[in-house]
C-alpha cells in the first residue's frame, strides 16, 4: 500500500507539472473530449453502476442513500454535460488579480497559478468522480481520487472514460487518477501527504470522513462539512412564496448538502403560516419532528429531541420550531447551524438584510432555496463541495477556488539599500 500510494503522488507530481502551463486550448479540448468519452461510456458506466447498486441494497442502504448513489442515462448525460460545460469557463490560471507599481519603480502582479496536486476524498455520489477531475484540470492541477466503497465501481468507470479522454487530447492521463483500491489505509495515505506530492485536500462525504481528515491531514484541507441547512420562515413572509421554496428546499432531493433540515417559523406568524407549511411537508411525504407548537398543528407530528436541531437527516424528514422574532431565528442557527446554507422568507427588506449580514454561514438566501447551494447553479460549470471554513475556499469550490497566486515582479535593475 504504501509504494502504490506513493506511486500515484509522484504520477500526479509529474502530471502536474505538464497541466501548469498547458493553455487554454489544449485544457479546453481535454475537457470536451473527456466529455464525449464519459458519453461513448455510458453503457459500461451503468453496468459499474449496477454493481454498486447491489452491493448497497446488500447491505440495507437507505432509500435516500441509494437515490444519491444510482446512475441513469439522464445522470450520465448530466456528468458529461457539466465536464463539458467547465470547458466553457474562464481559464481561472493566469489572472492578474492585483497590479500596482512601488515608488522605486518596481512593478508587481499578483497571478492565479494552480494549486498543483488536489486530493478528493469523496463518498457515495458518482458525479464527483467527474466534476472533481474536471474542475482541477481546468485549473492546471493534478487531481488524486479517493472513492468511497459504495461508489467504486462507477468511479473506476468514469475515471477510465476521463483518462481516455485526456490522452486523446495529448494531455497527460495521470493528471486524474482513481485510488485503485478500497483499503482504508488510502486515506491515512493521503492524509500524510503522499511523500510531499499532496497540496491539498478536499473531503467531500460525512461528519465522520470530514472529522478524520480535519484531525490527522498534515496538508491544507478544503472542509466540507455537514449541511445543517435552516429556512426561515418571517412574519413579512409570503404564504404562497414561503410554501413553494420549503417544499422545494427540503423535497426537490432530499439527500443534497444544501437540502433544508429545519424549518423555522416566527411566533408572529405561526397562527397563519405554520400549519400549512407542516400540512404541505407532511402530505408530500416528509417527517415533520417539530416542538410543542408544530405538534399542535399537525397530529401527525412527532416530538423533536435536542439531537433533531443539529440534525443531517438527508432524507424526507425535517425539524420544525418556533422562534421568537429574528434575534432568536439567527441564534438558533448559530447555535445549531453548520455554517453551510441558510434562508430567509420575507417581504421586509430590512429583515432580510439583517439575516444576510449576521448569519455566518457560506450560503446565506433572501427568498430563494436552499437548494441553490450548487457550484452549477453560481455558474461556476460544477463543484467539489461547499467549502464551510473560512480559510481560502468558502461556499461551492469551483475553478477559481483551486487557484492560488504568485508575484511577478519586473524592475529595471533596482537594488535594495
Amino acid at each position: 500500500m504504501p509504494g502504490l500510494m506513493a506511486e500515484l503522488g509522484r504520477r500526479g507530481r509529474a502530471a502536474m507539472r505538464r497541466l501548469s502551463f498547458a493553455t487554454t486550448g489544449e485544457k479546453n479540448a481535454a475537457l470536451q473530449a473527456m466529455a464525449a468519452a464519459i458519453r461513448a461510456a455510458a453503457p459500461a458506466i451503468l453496468v459499474a453502476n449496477a454493481e454498486d447498486l447491489d452491493e448497497a441494497r446488500a447491505g440495507g442502504q437507505s432509500a435516500a442513500f441509494l437515490d444519491r448513489l444510482a446512475l441513469d442515462e439522464a445522470r450520465v448525460e448530466a456528468i458529461a454535460a457539466a465536464v463539458g460545460s467547465i470547458a466553457e469557463l474562464p481559464d481561472p490560471v493566469g489572472r492578474v488579480l492585483a497590479a500596482f507599481e512601488r515608488p522605486n519603480g518596481l512593478e508587481i502582479e499578483r497571478v492565479a497559478t494552480p494549486l498543483g496536486v488536489v486530493g478528493v476524498i469523496f463518498e457515495s455520489r458518482p458525479n464527483v468522480t467527474a466534476d472533481a477531475g474536471a474542475l482541477c484540470l481546468k485549473a492546471g492541477n493534478a487531481a488524486i481520487l479517493r472513492a468511497g466503497s459504495d461508489s467504486f465501481c462507477s468511479a473506476q468507470a468514469i475515471t477510465a472514460a476521463m483518462r481516455e479522454g485526456l490522452a486523446g487530447a495529448g494531455l497527460p492521463p495521470d493528471a486524474i487518477q482513481l485510488v485503485p483500491t478500497r483499503d482504508r489505509a488510502a486515506v491515512g495515505a493521503m492524509l500524510a501527504g503522499l511523500d510531499g506530492n499532496l497540496d491539498v485536500l478536499v473531503p467531500r462525504g460525512g461528519k465522520s470522513l470530514v472529522a478524520r481528515v480535519q484531525a490527522e491531514a498534515r496538508v491544507p484541507v478544503f472542509a466540507h462539512l455537514e449541511g445543517v441547512c435552516h429556512v426561515y420562515v418571517h412574519p413579512a413572509a409570503d404564504l404562497g412564496m414561503a410554501k413553494r421554496i420549503v417544499l422545494n428546499a427540503k423535497m426537490r432531493r432530499t439527500g443534497v448538502c444544501g437540502a433544508a433540515e429545519t424549518l423555522l417559523v416566527d411566533r408572529a406568524c405561526a397562527e397563519t403560516h405554520l400549519r400549512p407549511l407542516v400540512t404541505m411537508l407532511l402530505d408530500a411525504g416528509c417527517a415533520v419532528r417539530g416542538d410543542s407548537v408544530a405538534r399542535a398543528a399537525d397530529p401527525r407530528v412527532t416530538a423533536a429531541t435536542e439531537e433533531d436541531w443539529r440534525a443531517e437527516y438527508l432524507d424526507a424528514i425535517i425539524a420544525a420550531k418556533v422562534v421568537d422574532g429574528l434575534d432568536a431565528a439567527i441564534d438558533h442557527v448559530e447555535a445549531y447551524g453548520s455554517h453551510h446554507t441558510d434562508a430567509i422568507v420575507t417581504e421586509d427588506a430590512a429583515a432580510a438584510e439583517r439575516f444576510l449580514a449576521e448569519v455566518d454561514s457560506a450560503i446565506v438566501l433572501h427568498n430563494a432555496s436552499t437548494q441553490f447551494a450548487d457550484g452549477g447553479e453560481f455558474g461556476f460549470g460544477a463543484e467539489i463541495g461547499i467549502a464551510t471554513g473560512r480559510m481560502h475556499a468558502r461556499g461551492p469550490v469551483g475553478v477559481e477556488q483551486l487557484t492560488s497566486f504568485k508575484y511577478r515582479v519586473r524592475g529595471a535593475g533596482q537594488t535594495r539599500p
